[in-house]
Order: C-alpha cells, then structure tokens, then sequence
C-alpha cells in the first residue's frame, strides 16, 4: 500500500542514508535515495534552474540542456525538501563530493542564483565560499553572467561590480561571493551557504570556528540550506575536511542520522583498495559528467602524464579526476618503507598492553627536539615464536606547535582525537609519560639489562634526568648516533616491512609520519633526517629506527618472564 506524504514523514521516510551506494554507482543509478519531497517546489525549483543560461560555453545553452539527471536530482533534493507551509526545510545540508571537470563551480554558481530567485526571506544572505581569490572572482563572474543572460533576471537583480555583490530588488536578498583566502565568517547571518572546495576551507587552521559560525547562523532560519560541493582532498584529509567528509559518509552508509543527504562519487571501498582506478573503465563511475564537461581522451592524457611524472603527479591525479583519499605521501624521494607500510598494519597492536602480552623482550625508541617539535616514543617487541617485531608509537606536542606549526595543527588535532598524539597540559607532561612507560615496561620484566632504551643524544637532558631518577640509566638508556648512523635501522625496516617480519599499530599519525619521511642516499648510506622534512614531522619514526637499533642486537629480557613462559 503506497503511504500518504503525512505516514511516510512519520516513518523516517526523510532519512537520507543510501546503504546501496556501491551497487548504484555500479550500475550508473542515481546517489539520491528516494524522499518524500515536496514535488510542487522541487518541479519549480528544477523549472528555473533548468532554464538558467551557462555564460562560459559557446552559444550559451541552458543547464537543462547541458546538464545531467543527476544534476537535476540534486536540484530537486535540496529546493523539494523545502515546506511551503511550515517554512522549514527537512533536509538542510547537503555533501557533493565529485572530481574536477564536472562542471562543480558552474552548479554551484547556478544553485546559488535559484536560491536567491526562489528565496521568501526579507534581506536574506546567499554566501558562496570559494577557495581562493580568484576562484571566487570566477564564481561571481559566473553568477553575473547567468544573470546578465536573462533579461527579466537583469531586471530583477541588481549587480554591484566594485562589491561583488548581487541583491534582488524586491526581497532586498543578497548573493556575496566569498574567499578562503581570508577571514571569511563573522557572526554569520545567512541562510544560504555555498562552500565550493571544501577540503581547501576545511583545512584551514581556523576551519573548525567557520564551520561553527556557519551552522550557528543557519540555527534561526529554518528554511536555509548548507550545501558543500568540493574534490577529494589533495593530501590525506585531514582538520575539519576529514571530519566534514566522515560526517557525510557515515550518513550515507546509515551509520548515523546526521541531517545530511550526502552524494559522493567515489569508488566501492573494495575497488578503491585495489587500485580499480588505474583501469580506465572505472573513470565513467565517479565522474557522472563525462563527454560532457570532461573527455576520456583528457583524462587518459592526464593519467598518461601522470605516470610519467611520478607518484606525486599520479596521487594528484587520482585524488582530484577520480576522488581516490589519498593515503600516504608517495613522492618521489619518499622512504621505500611507506610503500610497504600500510601492508603490515596490525590492529590489535593499536594499545600497548596488547603488545607487552605478545612479546618476550621490548626495546624503546625515542627522538624530540624543541618545543616547536613533536616527542616521539617508539616500542618495539619480539614475539618468542616467530621472533618478528611488533611496534607501537605514541607522541606528544606541547601547545606552542599549534602556534609555530599552523599549516599542521589541523592533522595533529584529529591525532589527538585518535588518542595517538597527546597535547601536553604541563611542561614536563611528555617526559612524565614516556618514563611512566619505561618504567612499566621494566616492571613486566620486558627491558633487556642493556641497550634498552635508545636516544637521540641531542637535547634530551631533561628526559635522561628523568629516567635516572628512577632507577633506569646506563646500560639500559644508550645514545643513538643519527643521520647516517641509522642507516642500518633504516634498511632493517625495509627488509622487514618487506617479508612481513615487522607488524605495526597501523595508526594516522604513523601513516603521516612515514609518509613525510624523505630518503637520501650519501654514498653506500641512506640518509632520513629531519630538515629535508621540514615542518612534516617524522619524529616518531625516527624513534622507531632508534628501537630498531636496539633490538637488532637481538636483546633478551633481564627478568619477570623467560622464553618459555611467554611461549606457553
């Protein structure tokens, strides 16, 4: 029996989850599930935008004649959610996630300006957030240009160049065009929000408060909308970005009721994994507009180019033609182990005790420098059977890395988050912690007598102090010579990430960490420091090679557990 508008609202019908994604990416079926919207709205909606003219393309057809179904599903989703008679909008936030070329910034121009024609509001806001400058100029040249189109449309809006500005005359409603590049929020009071390339503005240091502004003025006017159109990030998502995009996946799977309709035009998570995207016959299912705005023969010059560039063009390539997450770094000088790396995560390696139980004998790695620096904390076990390593890593980062180290501040938060970086409240908080672990990894009976615990001799007098303190000094606590020195602990981790001797905890931070890490050969050594680095940071893998030193001495344990009782 078909249900009325009124049973269907009562029985959740407005959920947005598409739990089916794959198979409909699939098969080329739409990403917008079915609502129960209001048709008379939706119809009008799609009506006027269908009849706006795109300003950059010869003969300037109309988007209803350049435009795609799911373009027009899309449109129809967000005005048809929209309650002529309460006011209110059921779904008010949208995710579009699509690769360049599919006309994203032309949409985007175009909702914006139906917004703003079908808009009721006295004096409403309709901000269009681009990511730079001169992307914004471009978006407001488009907007202009659809207006400018249409002589009853050039009647009824007034365009102020000097302000990039565009009010509607009767509703007094102002279309403004926004950059990234600057402060873009302020108590915001609109009830429109269009943020094109959201991984741009999500990565920002501030990006947390603007996304709080922007919600918080949508809070009051119930028949706004926050629309999100953006590409895959460039880099590993991260800040705001990561958590915006994990918000719209988790609604789309139906793993939370998040009031978000999300269309994202990615891979099956399976293909992804696989690197189905390197086929060409994958390309047509995540950019819906194909022989439209964007070619195949582009695509595959692209690709083609890419390949030939190296692994930072193809990672480039796929993230932005084809929505693959980048995992990784995978430039060209980056450390053969980050190949590898992923291969060997181990997710019962993610807490420490899990580690201590597996193990018979433990070695501890740890590297910092100053304040601006992350503490890095390596340990590394050995299973008594099969004698491979097992490795667990930790950092900590006092506040000021937040203030010198803006450009990664985001990405250390969600560490944070993840509980795999600890923000220190005290001075002293990451020297406390790190001893606290020795010492616990003393009492279990896991430290060898000597060369236990190994430390880069550069500015760690107040962590040695520490460790002396309690009992743990030399022979336990050794000097590891760096740079070229660690070259034998670096070939070691390659060889053993290689044959699958080597597990690890297979956190986000060591996958940034490893990723960062930049390889140079000097003569018969290979060298990963720091400064070739930069602000990247690789401290706590450099505390791993420090606990790789060590424990290639074939350590045993100096007590509580012998081979056979850890074996039994």
């Amino acid at each position: 029996m078909e249900l009325t508008l009124e049973e269907a609202r009562a029985r959740g019908a407005w959920c947005t989850a598409v739990p089916d994604w794959e198979e409909r990416i699939l098969e080329g079926r739409s990403l917008v599930p079915a609502l129960p919207l209001f048709d008379a709205v939706a119809e009008r909606a799609l009506r006027v935008f269908k009849r706006l003219k795109v300003p950059d393309l010869i003969g300037n057809p109309t988007y209803g004649e350049v435009c795609e179904d799911w373009v027009f599903d899309l449109v129809r989703a967000i005005f048809g959610s929209y309650d002529p008679e309460t006011k209110r909008r059921m779904i008010r936030e949208f995710f579009l996630l699509v690769p360049k070329k599919n006309g994203k910034s032309a949409i985007a121009a175009a909702i914006i300006v139906t917004a703003a024609i079908l808009n009721e509001r006295p004096s409403a806001e309709l901000i269009l957030i681009a990511p730079t400058q001169n992307i914004a100029d471009i978006a407001f040249k488009q907007a202009r240009g659809i207006i400018s189109l249409d002589p009853d449309l050039a009647v009824l809006f007034h365009v102020q160049l000097h302000l990039k500005k565009i009010t509607h005359r009767d509703t007094e409603a102002e279309i403004k065009i926004l950059s990234a590049d600057g402060d873009v929020v302020t108590g915001s009071k609109a009830t429109y929000v269009l943020v094109d390339e959201t991984h741009v503005l999500g990565a920002k240091t501030k990006a947390a408060e603007i996304f709080l502004e922007l919600r918080g003025g949508l809070a009051s006017r119930p028949d706004g909308f926050f629309l999100q159109i953006t590409t895959q990030s460039k880099t590993p998502p991260a800040g705001q970005f990561k958590r915006e995009l994990g918000r719209a996946r988790a609604a789309r799977d139906g793993a939370t009721d998040a009031p978000v309709l999300a269309v994202l035009y990615e891979l099956p998570t399976k293909m992804a994994a696989e690197g189905a995207w390197r086929d060409p016959a994958t390309w047509k299912l995540v950019n819906p507009n194909l022989e439209r705005s964007v070619s195949l023969d582009y695509l595959r010059d692209e690709f083609e180019a890419a390949q030939l560039d190296g692994p930072d063009a193809l990672a480039l390539f796929a993230s932005q033609h084809l929505n693959v997450e980048v995992g990784i770094g995978l430039h060209a000088d980056r450390w053969i182990g980050a190949d590898l790396w992923m291969m060997r995560k181990d997710p019962k390696l993610a807490e420490l005790e899990e580690l201590m139980t597996a193990s018979e004998v433990c070695t501890v790695g740890i590297d910092g420098g100053g304040l601006d620096d992350l503490m890095g904390l390596a340990v590394f076990g050995r299973c008594p059977t099969t004698r491979a390593w097992l490795g667990w890593f930790h950092a900590w980062a006092h506040p000021i890395v937040f203030d010198r180290r803006k450009d990664i501040g985001p990405r250390l938060r969600d560490f944070e988050t993840k509980k795999t970086l600890t923000v220190c409240g005290d001075p002293v908080q990451d020297i406390a912690e790190i001893v606290g672990i020795c010492v616990r990894l003393r009492e279990a009976g896991l430290l060898p007598e000597e060369d236990g615990i190994g430390i880069d001799p550069n500015g760690v007098g107040a962590l040695v102090d520490a460790l002396a303190d309690e009992g743990i000094e030399d022979p336990l606590v050794k000097a590891v010579m760096q740079g070229w020195r660690l070259t034998g602990a670096v070939w070691t981790l390659e060889r053993k990430l290689n044959d699958g001797t080597f597990r690890h905890d297979g956190s986000d931070m060591m996958a940034w960490c490893v990723g960062n890490a930049k390889a140079e050969q000097r003569g018969n050594a290979r060298v990963i420091n720091k400064q070739a680095s930069g602000s990247a940071k690789i401290d706590p893998l450099v505390a791993g090679f420090n606990a790789a030193t060590l424990m290639a001495r074939s350590p045993e344990p100096s007590g509580g557990r012998s081979f056979w009782e850890v074996a039994a």
